[in-house]
């Protein structure tokens, strides 16, 4: 259907790149500027980025003051293959903490379950979350829209529309929210397919995650494609990242990178945007291509992201969206 016929929705062995250094300390500047985060919304990160083990994890968190995790594999295995003696162990654990899961990091239509994949892949993957995610009092799973298996344009789309639309009746039924992510998949680059995907399957059951640092590794402009779905955003992944010359790309400090963090963050709270900003290194850990360097300082490098995303809310993103003393902004 054209898009002005449409109704409306209801409201990534080589030798690793080195980072430029983009942005540096001022002298006498404070190393952290203690800040919450802004009005109606939280901080959080997915935990797994840390550690592998849930004390890591949680370490982690508490070192940066944040109660809250977004969960996707503890000791290497994804929340929906543990069993159930592990996962009841993982919730009392969360529980005990005083650690709220705000989303759980499927695999559903991830980079490595193509269309032509078995779809009872995933819908016996969601089975499994309905019943945890209420264990665990969360709604939100996040999924993206599968990859491509050598299918024309046409029966991609095709094929993706028609599992999503299942997917998000099932999550429906069971009160979650399917979160897509712009990553890997037919929506997962471009702002009118998410646009199409939303429309077609027309559901409140499938909303957008908008990772700020995906479009550095797939070629596209972050803070573009956030303004065209802003409106459909309920859950934020914040990294940054550079691509060097020969076209790797490095994972860098939020707002060190070519992401445009600052931009995006800032649209977003514009635009009246509220909920879960969740930080997302991936400096040490990049499940989809096989990289874990996170060793013995992956709690610290965890631990600096979330600091750097703090200074970099208080020091840039609210004074951009704060009405400055005489009416203007501070832009």
């Amino acid at each position: 259907m054209p898009a002005e016929q449409r109704p409306a929705l209801p409201p990534a062995p080589r030798r690793p790149v080195t980072a430029p250094a983009l942005r540096r300390p001022v002298a006498g500047r404070a190393t952290h500027v203690p800040s919450g985060p802004p009005p109606g919304i939280r901080y959080a990160g997915i935990g797994d980025e840390a550690a592998p083990g849930l004390a890591g994890q949680l370490t982690a968190l508490r070192e940066l003051g944040w109660s809250a995790m977004e969960l996707r594999s503890v000791d290497g295995r994804s929340v929906a293959d543990l069993d159930d003696r592990a996962f009841g162990r993982l919730a009392e654990r969360l529980a005990a903490a005083g650690t709220e899961v705000v989303c759980v990091d499927s695999r559903i239509a991830d980079h490595h379950r193509p269309v032509t994949g078995p779809f009872a892949r995933d819908t016996d993957e969601l089975g499994v979350l309905a019943r945890r995610c209420a264990v665990l009092g969360t709604r939100y799973v996040r999924v993206m829209s599968y990859p491509n298996d050598g299918l024309g344009e046409a029966e991609w789309g095709r094929r993706v529309r028609q599992r999503m639309t299942v997917l998000a009746r099932r999550a429906e039924d069971s009160g979650l929210v399917l979160l897509h992510e712009n990553c890997a998949g037919w929506a997962g680059t471009r702002a009118e397919r998410m646009l199409d995907l939303l429309h077609h399957v027309d559901s409140p059951a499938l909303r957008l995650l908008f990772d700020t640092g995906n479009g550095v590794p797939h070629g596209y402009g972050s803070a573009a494609l956030l303004r065209a779905v802003a409106d459909f955003v309920e859950h934020v992944h914040v990294k940054d990242a550079v691509r060097a010359r020969t076209g790797e790309v490095a994972y860098v400090l939020p707002g060190h990178g070519h992401a445009e963090v600052r931009e995006c963050l800032t649209t977003l709270l514009r635009r009246g945007r509220r909920g879960t900003w969740s930080i997302e290194p991936h400096t040490r850990l990049r499940p989809h291509d096989g990289t874990d360097t996170r060793g013995d300082d992956g709690v610290a490098a965890f631990v600096a992201h979330g600091r750097e995303l703090e200074r970099l809310v208080a020091r840039e993103v609210l004074p951009a969206v704060t009405p400055a003393p005489h009416g203007g902004r501070h832009d």
